[in-house]
């Protein structure tokens, strides 16, 4: 039998506490992103300056974890600039890799810079291996990032038809839609996230408290559209439209996808058997709390898979920890429990 490969962890980071975390407890990437448009988590208050990631940069190479910066959106208009600057950056202060969707920029980035390593985003919408096969062949892609509607019996077969890395998503926020392809936040607000950088962006997002029939509501709306209505006291959730509660036949429910979060944990060793090189945890937009808890729990799988095999045994505290950070407090496989070939 092949020696089975340990994936790598790929931890999220949205400012510098949350990186150290990332790093302290053992990822061996940590991805993050520039302040502005040029990266898909571009809330306010989040992500990094030039100074600010040359310190994690650092931190990171003295504890012998890599950085990837996300430049992941598209460049839009004639003005190219932010995007080639990011890229330039990042060559300059020593990121170990871009994570890229914009051909474009895939273009630049390998004529200009052809010693910086590319990997391809989630955002750029690839589901097989033709796609990841095409982009490797024309500017040199080394990894890709495998949306979140793919079975195990269709990633096993893109890892088997390209020789470029596959990485995957194991926790986080779950998206019902191939990235880079959803129109749902676009149409609401007019700000799309491969060009503005977020999924319901901050400044279209309005809380609006109301009376009714003597008691009180909290709306929440994505431009005109209401997402969502909480009583006082229930818990609420960020407004987004895939997992807004609206009335479809006379019943109000989630109608597209309930608040849950993807927890591949259970399948980490079916995802190291296939071959897969790297597992991605989701939540740039979330603290440097939730990055070390995550991180930690991921670190302990893969180090007793490494010990153990993929007979591993696991410990049920990993699932409570994860539970509990988790959308909504519940888990699913997502799609890669599903018989989609």
């Amino acid at each position: 039998m092949p020696e089975l490969k340990i994936p790598e962890l790929v931890c999220p980071a949205g400012n510098l506490p949350a990186l150290r975390a990332a790093v302290d407890g053992g990822a061996d990437c940590v991805y993050v992103g520039l302040k502005g448009d040029t990266n898909a988590r571009a809330f306010p208050g989040l992500n990094f300056d030039r100074n600010t990631l040359a310190d994690g940069v650092r931190h990171a190479h003295a504890a012998g974890s890599r950085v990837l910066l996300a430049i992941n959106t598209y460049a839009s208009g004639a003005d190219l600039s932010p995007w080639t600057r990011a890229i330039d950056l990042a060559a300059g202060i020593g990121i170990d890799a871009i994570i890229v969707a914009d051909p474009a920029l895939m273009a630049y980035a390998a004529r200009v810079h052809p010693s910086l390593r590319l990997h391809l985003s989630v955002q750029g919408s690839v589901t097989s291996h033709a796609g990841i096969n095409f982009l490797r062949d024309e500017f040199g892609i080394q990894r890709a990032v495998l949306p979140r509607v793919l079975s195990l019996e269709q990633i096993a077969n893109t890892v088997a038809n390209t020789s470029v890395e596959i990485e995957v998503f194991g926790f986080g926020s779950l998206c019902v839609m191939v990235e880079g392809r959803c129109a749902l936040s676009a149409h609401a607000s007019g700000a799309a996230p491969n060009l503005d950088g977020v999924c319901s962006p901050a400044r279209h997002v309005h809380w609006i408290e109301r009376e009714e029939a003597g008691q009180t509501w909290l709306d929440a709306r994505l431009a005109s559209v209401l997402v969502d209505s909480y009583r006082a006291g229930e818990p609420s959730s960020y407004p987004t439209i895939c997992k807004g509660r609206f009335e479809v036949g006379g019943q109000r429910y989630h109608a597209l996808e309930a608040p849950t979060s993807l927890n591949a944990l259970s399948l980490l060793p079916e995802l190291a058997r296939i071959g897969v090189r790297a597992v991605k945890i989701e939540g740039r937009q979330r603290g440097p709390a939730y990055t070390a808890a995550v991180t930690r729990v991921w670190r302990a799988a893969l180090d007793r898979l490494a010990q153990e095999g993929d007979a591993m045994s696991f410990d049920p505290a990993w699932s409570c920890s994860l539970g509990a950070l988790s959308e909504g407090q519940a888990d699913t496989l997502g799609a890669y429990s599903r018989p989609w070939k």
